[in-house]
């Protein structure tokens, strides 16, 4: 698709937007894998009729304005990526335009108090422990809310589960005095450190089971995912530094256990770029992995006791993990090795779950109705256990799981493998 599209007129990002309008050929084979197509049925609403809004914009023939209810329903699951057959780099221009948009789009007042309560609270785990707490409490006035709040509160859990706490560094388990077989360092999340603290303990654990050491740095932040997906590029900007100033380079890896983190870590160098840490930003880039991927990599693991269960589980693939990162086969491989457990796929595994960062508070209906389907398929496995490598989704999927009346329990990954090395939790006899 020829344009007009000047990459030097939209800043530092112009030419990554410019690049991605002009590889689209509209062949529309994103249309079949993008859940707000298939939910809303219409053209503005898929991946090629944003690029063409996008496009319009750039060339200065559509108000930014006309295009944003059309761009703001976009997930950002980057389902048509991998469906792509040429290769459009999507993400490359929803982030930048959002960002672009936000300099330029009216917002009313509702709508600036609603991002700016979750931007100063999600990506801070104080403040968010504090302010799911009093949300709690905001659970019995809940009818007087707009559904947006609603949703967030609807979201928290009944009981926080209680706070944990990391030092800065878990030396490997090995046996006969042996050197580690690797050092990596940990992203703990912002999010997750609260609703699910477990999640890191797990990681820890297993990591340290398989002989590597483990630092946490305790300088780190928010990886800036939150605020890159709904056009806040300075703070993702701000969170972006904070993580390269706080993460050694002396680690082999920087290990992610939660999707949305480990997408937004490897996209450092778009949201950096053209600042003077663009290039360190890179090389940061090329040393994060998922914990799926990095067990994957290192090999030769620990066999895994047989407790004598026999269990299914459903997988659920996270987007920011098998789009964004192009990782399936690696948590598969893993909750494989467990004797007795077998992996049964979900319907459409391929539609995001309606999660996707504020997405639920952003687009309720939408949100409430891709979760609805994902439980749908989700219990037509007939699974007794769910495992997934995102906050977001466990989040999404218990909410919607519980509304169902279903007690099925819902995990990440690392806490099943944690659980089966160490008969404890499901596998306990």
């Amino acid at each position: 698709m020829l344009h007009s599209i000047e990459a030097d007129k939209h800043g530092a990002h112009g030419k990554e937007m410019a690049d991605a309008v002009s590889t689209c050929v509209h062949c529309g084979f994103c249309l079949a894998v993008c859940p707000t197509y298939q939910e809303l049925g219409q053209e503005v609403d898929s991946p090629r009729g944003r690029i063409v809004l996008m496009k319009e914009v750039l060339e200065g023939k559509m108000e930014i304005e006309d295009s944003l209810q059309h761009v703001d329903a976009c997930l950002g699951c980057l389902a048509c990526e991998p469906a792509c057959p040429s290769g459009v780099p999507y993400r490359d221009l929803i982030s930048p335009f959002r960002a672009k948009a936000e300099s330029e789009r009216r917002r009313s007042l509702w709508s600036r108090f609603q991002r700016l309560l979750t931007q100063q609270t999600l990506p801070y785990p104080e403040r968010f422990r504090i302010a799911a707490k009093t949300g709690r409490l905001a659970k019995w006035f809940a009818g007087c809310l707009p559904a947006s709040m609603r949703v967030m509160l609807e979201l928290l859990p009944d009981r926080l589960p209680a706070r944990q706490d990391w030092k800065e560094f878990y030396p490997a388990t090995t046996d006969g005095g042996r050197p580690a077989r690797a050092r990596v360092a940990l992203l703990t999340g912002c999010a997750q450190s609260v609703l699910d603290p477990d999640i890191n303990t797990a990681t820890i654990q297993v990591l340290n089971h398989c002989g590597v050491d483990v630092v946490v740095p305790s300088a780190q932040g928010c990886c800036g995912a939150l605020s890159w997906h709904v056009g806040n590029l300075k703070q993702a900007q701000k969170f972006a530094r904070q993580n390269l100033e706080a993460f050694s380079d002396e680690v082999d890896a920087i290990v992610t256990n939660a999707a949305g983190c480990g997408s937004g870590m490897d996209e450092y160098p778009l949201i950096l770029a053209g600042t003077s840490d663009e290039k360190r930003a890179e090389e940061f880039s090329h040393k994060v992995c998922d914990v799926s991927v990095f067990l994957s990599r290192l090999g030769d693991l620990p066999s895994v006791p047989d407790s004598g269960v026999v269990s299914t589980v459903a997988y659920h693939d996270a987007c920011h993990l098998a789009n964004a990162q192009g990782v399936k086969s690696e948590p598969r491989e893993l909750l494989r090795s467990i004797p007795g457990m077998t992996i049964a796929e979900i319907a459409d595994s391929h539609l995001c779950c309606g999660s996707a960062g504020t997405y639920n508070v952003d687009q309720p209906e939408v949100a409430a109705r891709l979760g609805k389907q994902k439980t749908k398929n989700v219990l037509a496995t007939n699974a007794n256990l769910v495992a997934t490598g995102n906050i977001g989704c466990m989040t999404q999927l218990k909410t919607h799981l519980s509304a169902s009346g279903s007690p099925l329990l819902v995990l990440h990954t690392m806490q099943i493998l944690r659980d089966a090395y160490f008969g404890q939790g499901y596998f306990k006899s």
